[in-house]
């Protein structure tokens, strides 16, 4: 592999950043994000719903303090049952 795909990205901290979440029940995934963010400021977007509307992919928009920060809340949104998927 080039060095250059080796490479990891070098993110200032704190900076925004975007957790795209997937599961069954919209509703239940904000209800997710609340209990696991608690009280730092967020922003839930609609990404989009499959053609069933089976699935449906929010945006999760916060500000994080530093990558064990940040690695720490995506742990917590992969592990809550509501939420089938983190990108």
């Amino acid at each position: 592999m080039p060095d250059d795909k080796k490479r990891k990205v070098q993110l200032e901290y704190p900076c925004l950043w975007i957790y795209k979440i997937i599961g069954p029940d919209a509703d239940e995934m904000r209800r997710a994000v609340a209990e696991i963010i608690r009280d730092r400021d967020y922003k839930i977007t609609h990404s989009r719903s499959s053609e069933t509307a089976k699935y449906h992919c929010l945006n999760v928009e916060l500000s994080v303090e530093s990558e064990s920060h940040r690695t720490t809340l995506h742990e917590a949104l992969k592990a809550h049952q509501t939420i089938k998927h983190v990108l």
